[in-house]
């Protein structure tokens, strides 16, 4: 895919995975990306190649049992799988302080698990939820779901034990993962934060609105900080 490279890792209880890398120039930083639930690397190659274009280095993370890897995701495993690829950054020479983590939907649970164990540079999550049940229980409000979900990415009760920047994207008309969930995310998480609400967004189309535009402002505005 253009400039980057496929790669390969073995995660902590053996599984092997494949994503997608292109390093950062000298001294820049590097996104580390975790996808939401639906499609794959490919559909998010869009969103890298914005990053790409803003001389950031990027790391699509691709999970167990997505994309041809072997496993069957679960909410532990996705958790091994990025621990997984920040190891392999690091011996790639890429050291925490250079990296900032984006969530997407999904994966926003996956992001914020790894900043609330790692001191990363920042934070970014797109259409994120407060907790998967909570989710859940939005759509199913006639079921038991707070205990039937096994998968729970407890995001909530994690975010303000994370002390780095944090940018907080979402839609008005999403529909899938309503703007409150990520309003109320935000509202837990520790200064300096950004919510950027986008009018008219839904779930996945928060680029056609500038989601990218603010993402590099805010990798910018870190860089800075840190030189």
């Amino acid at each position: 895919m253009g400039e980057m490279e496929e790669v390969g890792f073995t995660t902590n209880d053996g599984v092997e995975l494949f994503s997608w890398y292109a390093p950062a120039p000298e001294g820049r930083p590097t996104l580390v990306f975790f996808h939401g639930n639906a499609g794959n690397l490919a559909s998010r190659a869009f969103k890298a190649k914005a990053f790409m274009r803003a001389g950031i280095g990027v790391m699509l993370v691709e999970y167990r049992g997505y994309g041809g890897n072997p496993g069957k995701p679960t909410e532990l495993g996705l958790y091994e799988d990025a621990r997984a690829a920040l190891k392999f950054l690091e011996g790639q020479g890429v050291s925490l302080e250079e990296v900032i983590l984006y969530g997407e939907s999904l994966g926003s649970g996956v992001a914020v698990q790894v900043a609330y164990e790692a001191k990363v540079a920042g934070l970014v999550l797109e259409t994120p939820y407060t907790a998967m049940p909570d989710v859940a229980a939005h759509h199913y409000f006639w079921l038991p779901v707070q205990w039937l979900v096994r998968d729970r990415y407890e995001s909530k009760s994690k975010i303000a034990s994370v002390s780095v920047p944090l940018l907080v994207l979402h839609g008005s008309e999403d529909k899938t993962v309503p703007a409150r969930f990520g309003k109320a995310l935000y509202n837990l998480a520790l200064e300096p934060k950004t919510l950027e609400i986008f009018e008219g967004g839904s779930h996945n189309d928060l680029y056609d609105f500038g989601a990218a535009d603010a993402v590099v402002r805010f990798v910018e505005k870190i860089a800075r900080a840190n030189t």
